[in-house]
């Protein structure tokens, strides 16, 4: 055992050293996934988990979609077939980095008073390395349930899914198939003036990520004057996408959310009003308001260019990517009208050609499962309501309740991690995690297993 899970033993919590440990495993692992098939390198960190898992008397599958991309897979088989099954899923790989920008060594996993540090590790390997350490020590308890628990440590969900999830489901859906799931990311303990909040992810937003070509006409770049040059028109484009504000949506999630936390009406109302809203934004520290702004608007992030062939040829065409958000209920021509309208007149020089849609999707909270984290999390904190919250990213949840799973993120932070550090420690620097936090997530997914499954 290294020095700093030592520490985390010595200091009387051997169940944190051990989730320790294997998160820092996975880190170190380094499954970056920048899109490609060749990324991911997820058969690394489904060893380790295999290794990790099978000394518990467990049955371990690792599925292979393509050479490198692996999942694993084990379960607690339950007595009666009538019961519901349980997946717990965390996802492997991890969004690529920016070393220059970090404080430590984003593959490092070190321990530094109290937080492990590295990519991946609130998104999502803490909750991945958690939720095997949990089912190992159910494992090793005797559990047998009447429901069956199942665990998977899935490839490529942060490029969507389809050398994970999507495969899964599509070719051994009968290893992962399951009535109830949970993923990331919710469980961040939120302070309000009745009490703690437990906010539980019930839906997602979708997405539209695009190709936006741009037409120009070719010229030498010696006599720019009046040529119709494609870059220039590219930046206009830009520019307007960028400006463009949809309206608010004031769906049915955010409102629920926003009326479960108890705030004072002088806050709850610009909140729930398409007129005040932006205003309300202006007094919210930048990670919240950035999630507030999401959760109830249709967004647009032009995140890539590429043209240009010589510094001294005029371009005559340019493609831009987009990575665009959409709410629930809308659909591919409501993204590509709202794109049209932010264009304007520059929409016949430019070609929208759709990358990958995903339409939103949600599950109801009148659940057994919903019930289960209502009434299990009583223990960390007494008093604290689980109230509904849409995120704002894409997760593998969207693919299991297109199979009629009842799909939840969620997890249970201390609040040492703050909403505000959470959101923009996500895909961003210095991503780290505290221990309590790593406890907490593993003792809520024991006692989840026993509330929903025994």
């Amino acid at each position: 055992m290294s020095d700093t899970n030592t520490k985390a033993v010595a200091n009387g919590d051997a169940e944190a050293g051990e989730v320790v440990e294997l998160l820092q495993q996975l880190i170190r692992n380094a499954c970056v996934n920048d899109g490609s098939e060749a990324s991911g390198g997820e058969i690394r960190s489904a060893e380790v988990l295999r290794n990790y898992l099978e000394g518990s008397g467990l049955d371990v599958q690792i599925f292979e979609s393509a050479p490198g991309r692996a999942s694993v897979v084990t379960r607690i088989e339950g007595s009666d077939p009538a019961a519901p099954t349980l997946l717990l899923m965390g996802h492997t790989d991890v969004v690529p980095v920016n070393p220059d920008h970090w404080r430590e060594d984003p593959f490092g996993g070190e321990l530094i008073d109290g937080e492990v540090w590295g990519r991946g590790a609130v998104d999502m390997l803490n909750l991945t390395a958690s939720m095997a350490v949990a089912t190992k020590r159910l494992a090793r308890s005797g559990f047998r349930p009447r429901g069956t628990l199942i665990y998977l440590g899935v490839a490529d969900e942060e490029a969507l899914g389809a050398y994970g999830a999507e495969y899964l489901l599509a070719r051994e859906r009968d290893a992962v198939a399951a009535d109830y799931v949970i993923t990331e990311s919710g469980g961040i303990p939120l302070p309000s003036p009745n009490g703690i909040k437990l906010p539980v992810i019930v839906g997602e937003k979708g997405s539209y990520w695009c190709r936006i070509v741009v037409h120009g006409i070719a010229g030498h770049g010696s006599q720019p004057f009046r040529t119709d040059n494609a870059l220039v028109k590219a930046a206009e484009v830009v520019r307007r996408i960028a400006a463009f504000e949809p309206q608010t949506q004031i769906h049915e999630v955010w409102r629920t959310f926003i009326e479960s936390m108890g705030y004072p009406d002088e806050f709850t109302g610009p909140l729930l009003s398409s007129e005040t809203f932006r205003d309300a934004l202006e007094v919210l520290p930048d990670g919240m308001a950035r999630q507030f702004h999401a959760c109830t608007h249709t967004t647009f992030a032009p995140t890539v260019v590429r043209g240009g062939s010589k510094i001294n040829t005029i371009p005559d065409q340019v493609e831009l990517e987009v990575d665009v958000r959409t709410l629930p209920g809308q659909t591919a021509e409501d993204v590509e009208a709202l794109l049209s309208e932010a264009i304007g007149d520059l929409a016949s020089f430019v070609d929208i050609h759709c990358i990958k849609a995903d339409e939103s999707t949600a599950s109801p909270i009148d659940t057994p499962l919903w019930d289960t984290l209502s009434r299990v999390t009583q223990h960390w904190y007494p008093g604290s309501k689980t109230v509904p919250y849409l995120t704002v990213g894409a997760t593998d949840a969207r693919f299991f309740r297109r199979h009629d799973s009842v799909a939840y993120g969620f997890g249970l932070f201390s609040q040492h991690l703050s909403f505000e550090d959470y959101g923009t420690m996500f895909h961003g620097d210095n991503e780290r995690v505290d221990v309590e936090s790593l406890r907490l997530s593993t003792e809520l997914w024991e006692a989840v297993a026993r509330d929903l499954l025994a």
